[in-house]
């Protein structure tokens, strides 16, 4: 069992949260107070897990600025009142920001025994061999 600090602890609960107005603003058709708060959860959580500093690190990384600009400029729109516009920038920045994650997370599911099965569905699997695969010559 991973042992976590109590802010960690606290992050966890935060970006949980984000994660549930974010969605549950998406479906109530984009209401954008209720994804104003799913952002700043969010974020607020992922620097409560990770700490502020790295937080920082990860999003200003020198080859990140264009994902970043479109995930925080995501976030900006959405706080403005064009949650739409927002949502989608966000979208495109949080993919261009995680894309090194997914080859990790679709091998961890496929190892998942109900997931895994999934996975190997005619239609998915295409998608699921697309975004798991690395592009990292190394």
């Amino acid at each position: 069992m991973i042992s976590l600090t109590d802010s960690q602890k606290i992050g966890m609960g935060l970006t949980g949260f984000g994660v549930f107005f974010l969605f549950f603003g998406m479906v109530l058709f984009f209401d954008k107070a209720l994804l104003a708060i799913g952002n700043i959860l969010f974020v607020a959580g992922l620097s409560f897990v990770i700490g502020l500093e790295r937080t920082f690190r990860f999003f200003f990384q020198r080859h990140k600025m264009k994902a970043t600009g479109f995930f925080l400029g995501g976030v900006v729109v959405v706080l403005i009142g064009w949650p739409i516009v927002g949502v989608v920038l966000e979208v495109y920045g949080f993919f261009l920001l995680f894309r090194g994650f997914f080859p990790v997370a679709v091998g961890f599911i496929r190892r998942v025994p109900i997931l895994g099965s999934l996975l190997n569905l005619p239609g998915i699997s295409g998608l699921a061999d697309k975004v798991g695969e690395s592009n990292n010559m190394v």
